[in-house]
Protein backbone atom coordinates (compact mmCIF):
# COMPACT_ATOMS: atom_id res chain seq x y z
CA UNK A 1 0.00 0.00 0.00
CA UNK A 2 1.68 3.42 -0.76
CA UNK A 3 2.35 6.25 1.80
CA UNK A 4 -0.28 8.65 2.01
CA UNK A 5 0.10 11.79 4.71
CA UNK A 6 -2.37 11.81 7.23
CA UNK A 7 -2.74 15.68 7.41
CA UNK A 8 -2.25 18.15 4.10
CA UNK A 9 1.16 19.85 3.82
CA UNK A 10 -0.65 23.16 4.89
CA UNK A 11 2.40 24.90 7.03
CA UNK A 12 4.28 27.58 5.44
CA UNK A 13 8.21 26.63 5.68
CA UNK A 14 10.81 28.90 4.84
CA UNK A 15 13.73 26.96 3.59
CA UNK A 16 17.22 27.97 3.53
CA UNK A 17 20.47 26.46 1.89
CA UNK A 18 23.39 27.53 2.23
CA UNK A 19 25.85 29.80 0.30
CA UNK A 20 29.07 28.47 1.53
CA UNK A 21 30.80 27.28 4.63
CA UNK A 22 33.86 28.07 6.52
CA UNK A 23 36.09 26.16 9.11
CA UNK A 24 37.37 27.85 12.71
CA UNK A 25 39.07 25.09 14.52
CA UNK A 26 37.93 22.37 12.52
CA UNK A 27 34.33 22.86 12.52
CA UNK A 28 32.12 23.79 9.84
CA UNK A 29 29.87 26.61 9.95
CA UNK A 30 27.63 27.20 6.78
CA UNK A 31 26.49 31.14 5.71
CA UNK A 32 22.99 31.49 4.88
CA UNK A 33 21.14 34.53 2.52
CA UNK A 34 18.16 35.94 1.67
CA UNK A 35 18.55 35.33 -1.73
CA UNK A 36 18.95 31.33 -0.71
CA UNK A 37 15.20 31.13 0.82
CA UNK A 38 12.23 29.62 -0.66
CA UNK A 39 8.69 28.90 0.04
CA UNK A 40 7.67 25.22 0.97
CA UNK A 41 4.46 23.16 2.85
CA UNK A 42 4.53 20.66 4.76
CA UNK A 43 3.84 19.20 8.11
CA UNK A 44 5.33 19.87 11.48
CA UNK A 45 5.06 17.41 14.18
CA UNK A 46 7.10 18.10 17.35
CA UNK A 47 7.04 15.24 20.10
CA UNK A 48 7.98 17.99 23.31
CA UNK A 49 11.98 17.23 22.00
CA UNK A 50 14.43 14.56 22.83
CA UNK A 51 15.67 13.81 25.99
CA UNK A 52 19.88 13.46 26.63
CA UNK A 53 21.87 13.26 29.60
CA UNK A 54 25.87 14.14 28.83
CA UNK A 55 28.36 13.70 31.36
CA UNK A 56 25.61 13.68 34.07
CA UNK A 57 23.49 16.83 32.82
CA UNK A 58 20.15 16.83 31.88
CA UNK A 59 19.34 18.59 28.36
CA UNK A 60 16.09 18.40 26.55
CA UNK A 61 17.09 18.94 22.59
CA UNK A 62 13.91 20.37 20.62
CA UNK A 63 13.48 17.99 17.63
CA UNK A 64 10.63 18.03 15.33
CA UNK A 65 9.89 15.77 12.50
CA UNK A 66 9.07 17.28 8.84
CA UNK A 67 6.74 15.68 5.76
CA UNK A 68 6.87 17.70 2.61
CA UNK A 69 7.13 16.84 -1.29
CA UNK A 70 10.26 15.10 -1.87
CA UNK A 71 12.79 17.55 -3.03
CA UNK A 72 16.47 16.40 -4.14
CA UNK A 73 18.02 20.18 -3.09
CA UNK A 74 17.24 19.55 0.45
CA UNK A 75 19.92 17.91 2.11
CA UNK A 76 21.65 17.85 5.78
CA UNK A 77 23.03 21.41 6.31
CA UNK A 78 19.56 23.30 4.99
CA UNK A 79 17.65 25.12 7.98
CA UNK A 80 14.05 25.87 7.95
CA UNK A 81 12.07 28.13 9.53
CA UNK A 82 8.51 28.45 10.45
CA UNK A 83 6.76 31.12 8.13
CA UNK A 84 4.44 31.72 10.99
CA UNK A 85 6.98 32.26 13.75
CA UNK A 86 10.32 33.00 12.20
CA UNK A 87 12.43 32.71 14.91
CA UNK A 88 12.08 29.00 15.28
CA UNK A 89 14.99 28.11 12.65
CA UNK A 90 15.42 24.04 12.03
CA UNK A 91 18.57 22.48 10.65
CA UNK A 92 17.98 19.42 8.63
CA UNK A 93 20.08 16.29 10.94
CA UNK A 94 21.01 13.54 8.88
CA UNK A 95 19.91 12.36 5.77
CA UNK A 96 16.57 13.48 4.35
CA UNK A 97 14.48 9.87 4.12
CA UNK A 98 13.04 9.51 0.62
CA UNK A 99 9.53 7.64 1.59
CA UNK A 100 9.23 4.25 -0.17
CA UNK A 101 12.07 5.63 -2.73
CA UNK A 102 9.52 7.04 -5.05
CA UNK A 103 10.25 10.15 -5.19
CA UNK A 104 6.96 11.78 -3.88
CA UNK A 105 7.32 12.57 -0.47
CA UNK A 106 10.01 12.74 2.17
CA UNK A 107 10.59 12.97 6.09
CA UNK A 108 13.34 15.37 7.73
CA UNK A 109 14.49 15.31 11.29
CA UNK A 110 15.08 18.91 12.35
CA UNK A 111 16.99 20.03 15.37
CA UNK A 112 16.23 23.63 16.79
CA UNK A 113 19.14 26.06 15.83
CA UNK A 114 19.46 27.96 19.33
CA UNK A 115 22.28 30.16 20.46
CA UNK A 116 23.93 30.06 23.95
CA UNK A 117 26.97 28.91 25.69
Amino acid sequence: MAYKPMTPFATALILMKPDGSSSAYGVAKHSYSVRNQETIYGTVRTFGGSESTENGVYSIVDTAMIDTWYRPDITPGCRIAIADAPHQVYEVIGSPEDIEMRNQYMRLRVQRVKGGA
